[in-house]
């Protein structure tokens, strides 16, 4: 008996010297209550659109779709900083790794691209027509528009082959005539000589789309390029036109003068005995000459008052333009 009761006095001890059998439920009951003011204070707080709280550990399935909704908005927000081409090859990569293949067989064959230069050289012509205008598309189109920009009074010639008699030419661009490449300067193409220049008319055959055509065209050279273009045969030269002026009947009037005193020398000699009848005719000659000269010299007192005087035409800028610019454009 005595070590039993020496074993309760130690227990006793250890718990703070004293001991009662309610000590458990007050502290049961306190913490119960601690639950239910932490639920009401948490049923308080919690919005009515707020999902309720799971404590517990979630599904795998769950997890795993959240998991695949997030790596999605990553994926989805990498792809959309990405230029197209970037985005291009990372879909082309991304097929080779998981399907296998090879990067050479997605590259596009450039063989058959083309550019706008390419276009014009293949749908180009010479010289166009209305049966050429009559099915345009947008290739022919292109290059119509090509050929309305080219200045077409001058052309410019390829020399190379004369040996051959073969010769190429084309119109000219806008810097050529800014420079005066085939006008003011020899239209050789591999010349620029600025003296001596001649102005040629040549008959220009081609075969341009299995067609064959004849344009006439023209174009200005150097001697040497000259000599070049004449090789085989002499093509025409344009020369400046003499311009209709007081020259021609100046040099009319002594042939006619030396005829008029040539006949009355004649009739002087045959009507020697006659000299009253021709110097009657003489004074009757003179005096219709005076008159004729005195209408040739101007208008006499009374025609001044048949009328207004008749003025004379006077030329328009655009005429003088043409003739000061006849002899330049040769």
């Amino acid at each position: 008996m005595v070590p039993s009761q020496l074993r309760l006095s130690a227990a006793a001890r250890g718990h703070g010297g004293y001991d009662s059998d309610f000590s458990d439920e007050e502290n049961g009951e306190k913490s119960v209550q601690k639950t239910k003011s932490i639920k009401e204070d948490g049923l308080l707080l919690t919005k009515p659109f707020q999902k309720a709280k799971q404590g517990g550990v979630v599904h795998r399935q769950f997890a795993a779709e959240e998991w695949d909704r997030e790596e999605a908005r990553k994926r989805r927000f990498h792809l959309i900083a990405m230029t197209a081409y970037e985005r291009h090859k990372k879909f082309v990569n991304d097929y080779i790794l998981y399907y296998g293949g090879k990067i050479e067989d997605f590259r596009r064959s450039g063989a058959n691209d083309k550019t706008d230069l390419d276009v014009i050289r293949e749908n180009h012509r010479f010289l166009w027509n209305e049966d050429d205008e009559a099915d345009m598309n947008w290739e022919k189109r292109l290059a119509k528009k090509y050929y309305d920009k080219l200045f077409k009074e001058y052309c410019i010639a390829d020399l190379s082959r004369y040996k051959e008699n073969k010769f190429g030419f084309r119109w000219r661009h806008e810097k050529e005539v800014i420079s005066g490449k085939g006008q003011f300067s020899c239209g050789n193409k591999h010349c620029d000589e600025k003296e001596g220049l001649k102005s040629w008319e040549v008959n220009f055959g081609y075969v341009e789309h299995d067609e064959k055509r004849n344009a006439l065209v023209k174009l200005r050279l150097c001697p040497e390029c000259s000599y070049k273009l004449n090789f085989h045969h002499r093509r025409k030269e344009v020369k400046a036109h003499k311009k209709r002026g007081t020259a021609v009947p100046n040099s009319k009037e002594p042939k006619i003068k030396k005829t008029k005193l040539s006949c009355s020398a004649k009739k002087k000699s045959k009507k020697k005995t006659h000299k009253d009848q021709v110097s009657s005719e003489e004074s009757d000659h003179s005096d219709k000459d005076s008159d004729n000269s005195d209408a040739q010299d101007g208008p006499s007192d009374a025609d001044f008052w048949k009328g207004p005087l008749q003025e004379a035409d006077e030329k328009s800028r655009e005429e003088e333009f043409d003739e000061y610019f006849q002899d330049l454009f040769l």
